[in-house]
């Protein structure tokens, strides 16, 4: 009886692990090897990988790393693997060129910067960081030669990315090959029972499955996470496209962006971002339907959390009181930008695309202010501008917004 009710406590933790886990996931493979490795009551070593070829880390970063914590959460024990070996060499994954390699002295700056961005969401105490290189810089000439003979080119060509560009005649280095391998080889070192990583990285993930078959090592469980869409509701987050949100941003910025968002879009960043309980969230979607609740009110909230998680909770609030002071009710807050201008004694007056590209330096194409104006997104004094050679105020403090971003305290003299 007593081994009974233990069984059944045992699975009832385990039905509330899974609930959690699979939560915002898009894929796990396999869910029933999963259940088993739950089963056996043992910490599980969960492994998330980043190759530190980028500044700092985006919104787009952290769906990983969510995950990672709730594992943390949970009880196992967490690994944050960064990849200063296979920056070197460049993920191929979701790439139709080949990727440019990485010098070194950027890896080393952007590694330091990784380990204190990852405590923003990790607990340092409970976090154990490695570095790829550290087994993966032994490697000889014969190491390489073995691992490459674990994999052949027809089983390689099958992956998506290196499919469409062997199809459409674009190049493929060998050593592209390699990457795929190295961060297998990863999860054999580290013996890793799950992997997380984003849908591109589905083929790395399953490939590190199967070397640790082939090595006698309890394949690990792969969980792919979806990859989150940048501030244009289309393509994903990332630099390349310009419609990432940073979490070094300053957190007005921050606030900003996150508003800027679409309303539907809101809801997975809300799944795959907030730490809010999950039924929360889904209360907080009824909302909308039953009390007819603004969805805006709503995004209100998960701003003000995410700029809490990567600041703090007083500055989240400060954030959400400047924004709606800013945008309903038309106040000029203390955190706009306070910009003086001089202007030249032979000129009356600066007009608006003068000021925005020449003085304040805001944008580098006419174009683009010409496209603003013509969409109504700037103001001065919540009056929109329409034409651009409108000629701005002397001698006085206005308020200039472009959008929902951007906004200055101006005195031209």
């Amino acid at each position: 009886m007593i081994y009974y009710i233990v069984y059944l406590e045992n699975m009832k933790n385990i039905d509330e692990q899974l609930k959690i886990i699979r939560h915002g996931a898009s894929e796990i493979i396999q869910e029933d090897d999963l259940i088993e490795k739950l089963k056996s009551n043992k910490k599980l070593v969960i492994k998330a990988g980043l190759d530190p070829t980028m500044p700092d880390m985006h919104l787009g970063h952290t769906v990983v790393l969510n995950k990672l914590k709730q594992f943390q959460d949970l009880g196992h024990d967490v690994v944050f693997l960064i990849g200063d070996y296979t920056a070197s060499i460049g993920d191929p994954s979701g790439r139709d060129i080949t990727r440019p390699s990485v010098d070194s002295a950027t890896i080393k700056k952007n590694s330091q910067v990784f380990q204190k961005e990852i405590y923003k969401i990790l607990s340092k105490d409970k976090t154990r960081i490695e570095f790829n290189s550290k087994w993966l810089g032994k490697f000889n000439g014969i190491d390489l030669i073995n691992l490459a003979s674990s994999y052949t080119v027809a089983r390689m060509l099958e992956r998506d990315d290196f499919d469409k560009r062997y199809k459409a005649n674009k190049p493929i280095s060998i050593h592209e090959f390699l990457y795929p391998l190295l961060q297998a080889y990863d999860s054999v070192h580290l013996k890793a029972d799950i992997e997380l990583g984003g849908t591109d990285q589905k083929f790395n993930l399953l490939l590190g499955r199967k070397l640790q078959e082939q090595k006698g090592i309890s394949p690990q469980v792969c969980i792919m996470m979806p990859l989150l869409e940048g501030l244009d509701g289309i393509k994903k987050m990332s630099k390349s496209y310009n419609n990432y949100i940073s979490i070094s941003d300053k957190p007005n910025d921050m606030f900003g962006k996150v508003m800027s968002i679409n309303d539907e879009l809101m809801w997975k960043y809300f799944d795959l971002l907030s730490a809010l309980p999950l039924d929360e969230i889904a209360t907080l979607k009824g909302s909308i339907d039953k009390n007819n609740t603004n969805p805006r009110d709503i995004k209100l909230k998960l701003a003000e959390e995410l700029v809490a998680r990567f600041y703090s909770k007083n500055i989240g609030s400060e954030c959400m009181d400047n924004f709606i002071n800013r945008f309903s009710n038309k106040q000029v807050t203390n955190d706009i930008l306070a910009e003086l201008v001089k202007k030249a004694k032979n000129i009356e007056n600066i007009d608006i695309m003068t000021l925005l590209t020449k003085e304040l330096k805001t944008f580098d194409s006419t174009s683009e202010v010409r496209r603003l104006i013509k969409q109504g997104a700037v103001k001065i004094n919540d009056n929109p501008i329409n034409a651009i050679d409108h000629k701005c105020p002397n001698n006085e403090e206005f308020l200039l917004k472009v959008g929902k971003k951007i906004a200055y305290k101006v005195t031209i003299k």
